[in-house]
């Protein structure tokens, strides 16, 4: 009996394939309006079987899902945090992403404009402990460009692993990402958090909704304020302010989840 996950994997290979150079040729999207649902897999996989035809999937040396690892960094006041928390209108996340089949890294950074989300980034070689240097400059000049400042020294705060893939709409009009396996990690902690069987959907397009969006909506799944930083912060920090991410922490995947 096929499991849901193996049913999601298999939804996901029954489209066809999209490079990466294409893929980002056609469908970037690095300034855009981002929606993240909370799902089960079987849900996920229903919604991918469901998207129109023509809708293609990343492939890379022939495989469909990818690992990756993101550190995200905030300051010793968690300045970043605490204004995801506070919904600010002007906000920004800094963050290392490196693919974990590959070893690409790159430094990123995310700042919300209005509704839209703009995500900057640079090859990077990983290093140890604070941003500083010539780290630290890009990311205060890219803050710097939307208005914000960090309100000091950066330093690694949390790590946060999954496994995706990613699907690109008919005619580029969105992409979608599927997220799997979360675990998040208190950066050079053994404190972590695992949530059982759930997908992170994101769709990333213009600023209409997408027919992905459409269809997730059809099927009963609205969107959620799901952060992967902030949420999973919150969820192995009880005595930070939380009430955003109240209903998550409380009910679902992410109640059941208990940090260790």
């Amino acid at each position: 009996m096929m499991t849901t996950t193996s049913a999601l994997a298999s939804a996901v290979a029954d489209r066809g394939a999209v490079s990466l150079d294409d893929l980002d040729a056609q469908a970037a999207y690095l300034t855009r309006i981002d929606r993240k649902y909370i799902v089960t897999p079987e849900a996920a996989a229903q919604a991918v079987d469901a998207l129109p035809v023509g809708t293609l999937a990343l492939e890379i040396d022939g495989s469909r899902d990818f690992g990756y690892c993101s550190t995200y960094y905030d300051t010793e006041a968690l300045a970043s945090y605490l204004a995801t928390a506070r919904r600010r209108g002007k906000r920004y996340k800094v963050r290392s992403r490196t693919y974990s089949d590959s070893g690409l890294a790159f430094l990123e950074v995310k700042t919300r404009r209005g509704s839209s989300t703009v995500k900057r980034r640079v090859r990077w070689q990983p290093e140890p402990g604070r941003l500083d240097g010539a780290d630290a400059r890009y990311v205060a000049d890219e803050l710097a460009a939307d208005g914000l400042v960090a309100e000091g020294p950066l330093s690694p705060v949390l790590d946060v692993e999954y496994r995706r893939s990613t699907l690109l709409l008919p005619d580029a009009s969105a992409r979608v990402t599927l997220d799997i396996g979360l675990r998040w990690r208190r950066h050079l902690s053994d404190r972590s958090l695992q949530p059982g069987a759930m997908v992170i959907v994101e769709t990333k397009s213009g600023a209409r909704a997408s027919d992905a969006d459409r269809l997730l909506w059809r099927l009963g799944h609205r969107p959620s304020s799901v952060s992967k930083y902030a949420t999973g912060l919150a969820a192995l920090s009880p005595s930070l302010p939380s009430n955003r991410w109240h209903r998550l922490l409380t009910s679902g995947p992410l109640a059941d989840a208990d940090p260790h």
